[in-house]
């Protein structure tokens, strides 16, 4: 195996180590999934915390059948709700709501916690800000 492939394995394991960690966090103290906590994520940073169902699809880079029924989901407890498309019925929208936007700030706080931690803990910590953070 190269280098490269070496080094880019290393890294995959340490992502799935760190996700491992987030997943566990979001779901026993929110009762969220990882996909779910992104998902509240992605529609509170969007233009009036809403997204078309294809576009928050491709945001979770998730097939569309898997994002309705998470929407589905978050809907049924108050999360999201689903509304139409103005200028095309057939569009579904899928919009954070109050209730929504508090239980992510909730679980925003842990979910930051515990990705700091697991990145000090595999040393990525400063290499993430130096690769990303810095550059974008």
């Amino acid at each position: 195996m190269s280098k490269k492939s070496d080094t880019w394995l290393k890294l995959i394991q340490v992502i799935a180590n760190v996700e491992t960690r987030l997943g566990a966090v979001v779901q026993a103290q929110h009762g969220l999934g990882l996909s779910e906590y992104r998902a509240l994520e992605v529609l509170a940073r969007s233009p009036n915390a809403e997204l078309r169902m294809q576009e928050l699809a491709s945001h979770l880079r998730l097939n569309q059948s898997s994002v309705s029924r998470m929407a589905e989901r978050q809907e049924r407890v108050g999360f999201t709700i689903r509304d139409l498309c103005p200028d095309d019925k057939r569009g579904v929208y899928t919009v954070i709501t109050d209730k929504g936007r508090a239980h992510l700030d909730g679980a925003r706080v842990d979910y930051e916690n515990t990705l700091d931690d697991a990145l000090k803990e595999c040393g990525c910590e400063k290499l993430l800000l130096m690769k990303f953070i810095n550059a974008g």
